[in-house]
């Protein structure tokens, strides 16, 4: 019998169809602008978003985590901004701390066992209500590359030059760090919060390896992380490992392949 002979299977093949291309996209701005890090410290406040939500009562924790990610995005930016310590170090004591809060509560009573899945993720549990949610991140995406690529692609390179042009570089920013937050709350528990910025920064890094201009940039990111998604979920139904990881290797062998590609073009 096929791969598709179960639903779960259906399910998990069309949310990698949604997810990777927004990986690949907004992979391509987080290593243009060196976000890496704050992506990663975006993907820990996850535990945070979580113990609030079931503190809260909230039924629904993906509503809970998006909130919270998007204050921990904001408050990170407006810290940056100010300028008074390096972004590194910002990041460092955000991501610390709200791992540190999600954990302790989480671990109430002995019960983080019930939540240690989040670490590897798991996409084959998900359902209908899960992809309609990341159609609509997906088309929310594409909306804002639509109309703030060239902006944010501008402060990217140069923040001084895009404010003389009168880009509002604050809100550009801010902007995408939610946009950021939400794709990130709302696949975690599917990829993993261990691999998710591993996800999306390979595909992005190895597009970079091998693009002449921003569009090759864009469009070779989405094929790598659209390939390495299903070859990660087919290759996880047949090896019995987990799609996260999976895909998570093949993303990082293609950017060693395109390393050596360009390495060998420079010779």
């Amino acid at each position: 019998m096929g791969i598709f002979q179960y639903d779960f299977m259906k399910n998990a093949f069309i949310a990698i169809l949604l997810i990777t291309p927004m990986f690949g996209l907004l992979g391509t701005m987080v290593v243009s602008n060196r976000m890496a890090f704050f992506s990663d410290a975006l993907g820990h406040s996850a535990f945070t978003g979580m113990a609030i939500g079931i503190l809260l009562g909230i039924s629904d924790t993906d509503i809970s985590m998006i909130i919270f990610a998007i204050v921990f995005a904001v408050l990170l930016n407006l810290i940056k901004q100010k300028n008074v310590v390096s972004s590194d170090t910002v990041i460092s004591v955000f991501s610390s701390l709200s791992v540190a809060i999600g954990l302790a509560l989480l671990s109430r009573n002995g019960d983080f066992s019930k939540y240690s899945g989040m670490l590897v993720g798991d996409v084959l549990s998900v359902g209908t209500k899960d992809n309609v949610k990341l159609l609509l991140a997906l088309i929310a995406v594409i909306v804002c590359w639509i109309f703030g690529y060239n902006a944010l692609a501008g402060i990217g390179v140069n923040k001084s030059i895009s404010r003389s042009k009168g880009v509002q570089v604050d809100l550009y920013e801010n902007v995408f760090a939610c946009l950021v937050a939400v794709v990130v709350m709302l696949t975690v528990r599917m990829v993993g919060l261990l691999i998710i910025n591993a996800l999306i920064i390979l595909p992005a890094a190895a597009a970079r390896n091998i693009s002449r201009n921003q569009r090759q940039y864009n469009l070779y990111s989405i094929i790598i992380a659209l390939f390495s998604g299903v070859i990660g979920l087919f290759m996880s139904y047949y090896l019995d490992v987990a799609v996260g990881p999976m895909t998570a290797i093949i993303a990082a062998l293609i950017f060693f392949i395109t390393f050596a590609l360009r390495g060998a073009s420079r010779e």
